[in-house]
């Protein structure tokens, strides 16, 4: 889904003014990725080049994993009152990323009153000292609800989401548990509401898990997904490999010890439960024919191990959950199914046989597609719905991609075509395109307003096509005998940095920096903050992530067309009462030269009787150019303008600071964020 807002700016016009003076104040939190709902979002503030050693993630035991969540369950009180979360708001450690020089990333959801907030989670990054640098959040709104006491009842959430399946012709729909009481948080202001699953069959005959969320005080239906997903990918076999097994006394069966017990079952044609684990008398599975049901879960199960595999020896991440556990497989899924999909609620995939049944769907990419969806459920929870869905659905064709080229098989060479293999068109074509996806002919090559309101899989399109240029740039090129020739949007050439380093950046970005809510603007502040964190602020890999982003039109270029370059810092810094300035920090770069006449600084500070503060810009030498005077008359609430400042003497890359100070005493609040633009 798409956040967005609509606040009031009104422009002020300044001239330099007093010399450079000593900076007051505590350290400001770095930068965080909320959304506002534009493709334009800038950079997040990252540290500089020396530090990209320390930023790779290190490779953590689920034991080690586990001990972190823990702790940070141990200390959730403090951390919900340091974020100044109100008193009926708890945190939920969902889970840890550690990076190696002791930064972590503590990924929680919250609850108010006891109830779940849906769209309420959060991210929060603190140091080897266990200090606070900033906090990514999947809503800016303060959740707060006048009461929890519903207005209409359970059963008309029911009918409402029952007329919500029957309107995409499910089959069968039906709520096998009573709607709960949650709080809705994800797209505006946040309201008490219910949260219902319809199960049954999807049109095409998918398993659904519908979900519904109705106001529990109007009755109006506020938003609904599908937690189900779908995913297509090959039907080409994987040759003769090897594969784990168990062996029971005379009989061996697909559990592959070594990797959670991961096991793959035969449905044989069914559509409900796990159905029989594959077993035999010799360690000998399927004969490399459809005709041969053992075929089918072989590919499977070795599409699983390589897909866990990848996730460990890449990312150093020991199972979809990180807590080395397994999911399972299911094979010959109903008659004549066209597709494989991942459910949450059995944490496994499913996989069908094609049409005809004669095409099963399980080759390398769909597993990694696959499992790759319960991974995005696991880490940032993308909502599968509008620009969130189209992310996620992307990420699950990004990293199956990747764990397609890790696999290095020979049967199934690595490709950024999509099911190319699977030909349900009957035209040999594959059914995406990640270089140009327009090919496909509905999906799109680059982002645009209306983006969130098509099906997943098409607005998934800007995303791979951003990870194909990273990855390999734009323009004609041949890879693994596979000829691409990738355009941009804005017409200007794209440089690749190579698949290992973006797969690298995008993994990094989703499970630190992309919550539930996370829309293409916030993926360009994502990825931007840990291109900068790995490779620095100044690198060509990070030039390369503005280029990539802009060349889908997902934000400008530096110093390039799109109308000027912006940099934001939204880590909110408590400004304290009648006290001493604080600062809030964004580091430019990429800007050749001095920095404008008209530099526009938008303002945004949450604060009683504004009148108290004074507030300063900071250029990187120290010079201060006043925004805003002390005044004791003006009693309104909160700062939120843009000022125009005349910064042409200074130079434009640097550390640029917002100074605030409260110089009366009884009113408080706090930065909420500030943005820099050069036109």
């Amino acid at each position: 889904m798409r956040l967005s807002s609509s606040r009031r700016r009104t422009s002020h016009t300044l001239q330099r003014s007093v010399a450079s003076v000593a900076l007051a104040g505590v350290a400001a939190l770095l930068a965080t990725a909320v959304q506002s709902g534009a493709a334009t979002a800038a950079p997040q503030q990252a540290p500089s080049a020396s530090a990209e050693a320390g930023a790779q993630p290190v490779k953590l035991t689920p034991a080690q994993r586990a001990a972190l969540i823990r702790a940070a369950g141990a200390d959730t009180a403090a951390t919900a009152d340091e974020l100044r979360l109100g008193g009926k708001e708890k945190l939920v450690v969902r889970d840890v990323v550690k990076d190696a020089d002791g930064t972590l990333h503590t990924r929680y959801e919250r609850t108010y009153g006891g109830i779940p907030v849906l769209g309420g989670d959060l991210v929060v990054r603190t140091d080897a000292d266990g200090r606070t640098e900033g906090v990514t959040k999947a809503t800016r709104a303060a959740v707060d609800v006048p009461s929890l006491d519903p207005a209409i009842s359970t059963d008309r959430a029911e009918r409402q989401a029952l007329g919500a399946a029957r309107a995409q012709d499910a089959k069968g729909p039906d709520v096998d548990r009573t709607p709960r009481k949650v709080v809705w948080a994800a797209s505006g202001k946040p309201a008490l509401a219910y949260e219902t699953v319809v199960g049954g069959l999807q049109e095409d005959g998918t398993p659904q898990e519908l979900h519904v969320v109705t106001d529990a005080t109007t009755g109006k239906k506020l938003y609904e997904w599908q937690a189900v997903k779908n995913g297509t990918g090959h039907t080409v076999y994987s040759g003769t490999v090897d594969l784990t097994t168990t062996q029971s006394g005379s009989t061996y069966n697909l559990t592959d010890g070594a990797r959670g017990n991961h096991r793959t079952y035969n449905l044989n044609r069914g559509t409900s439960g796990t159905g029989t684990l594959f077993s035999g008398s010799d360690d000998v599975w399927g004969n490399g024919t459809a005709s041969n049901p053992e075929s089918a879960g072989a590919d499977a199960h070795y599409g699983a191990a390589l897909t866990w595999d990848y996730y460990k020896n890449v990312h150093g991440r020991s199972g979809i959950r990180g807590d080395g556990v397994g999911a399972y497989s299911r094979v010959h899924y109903g008659n004549n199914y066209v597709n494989a999909f991942w459910s949450d609620s059995c944490f496994c995939m499913t996989y069908g046989d094609g049409s005809g049944n004669a095409n099963p769907l399980t080759s390398i990419d769909v597993a990694g597609h696959e499992m790759t969806h319960g991974l995005t459920s696991a880490t940032a929870g993308l909502v599968y719905s509008g620009e969130s869905g189209g992310l996620n659905e992307a990420t699950s064709d990004i990293l199956g991609t990747a764990v397609e080229f890790y696999a290095n098989n020979s049967s199934d060479i690595g490709d950024y075509l999509i099911g190319e293999e699977i030909d349900i068109n009957g035209d040999g074509t594959p059914l995406r395109y990640m270089d140009q996806p327009s090919k496909d002919g509905a999906s799109k090559d680059n982002w645009y307003s209306g983006i969130g309101s098509i099906d997943v899989h098409y607005s998934s399109g800007p995303a791979n096509h951003f990870f194909y240029l990273l990855s390999e740039g734009s323009g004609s090129k041949v890879v693994n005998g596979v000829s691409y020739n990738s355009p941009t949007a804005d017409g200007l050439p794209v440089t690749g940095i190579g698949r290992a380093k973006a797969e690298q950046i995008w993994f990094k970005a989703l499970t630190t920096k992309f919550t539930s809510t996370t829309n293409y603007a916030g993926a360009r502040t994502g990825t931007l903050a840990v291109a900068g964190e790995l490779y620095g602020t100044s690198s060509a890999e990070y030039k390369a992530v503005q280029d990539a982003w802009a060349g889908v039109a997902v934000g400008p270029r530096p110093g390039g067309p799109g109308g000027g370059t912006s940099f934001e810092n939204t880590g909110d810094v408590s400004i304290p009462d009648n006290g001493a300035a604080v600062t809030s920090s964004i580091a430019v770069t990429g800007r050749a030269g001095n920095a404008p006449a008209n530099l526009q600084v938008a303002v945004d500070i949450v604060h009683t009787w504004r009148g108290d503060l004074v507030i300063d810009l900071l250029a990187p030498d120290g010079t201060a150019y006043r925004l805003k005077n002390f005044s004791s008359s003006d009693s309104a609430d909160n700062v939120d303008e843009t000022y125009t400042v005349n910064a042409s003497s200074e130079v434009a890359d640097g550390t640029w600071r917002l100074r605030v100070q409260d110089q009366a005493a009884r009113d408080t609040g706090y930065i909420n964020s500030w943005k820099l633009t050069f036109p």
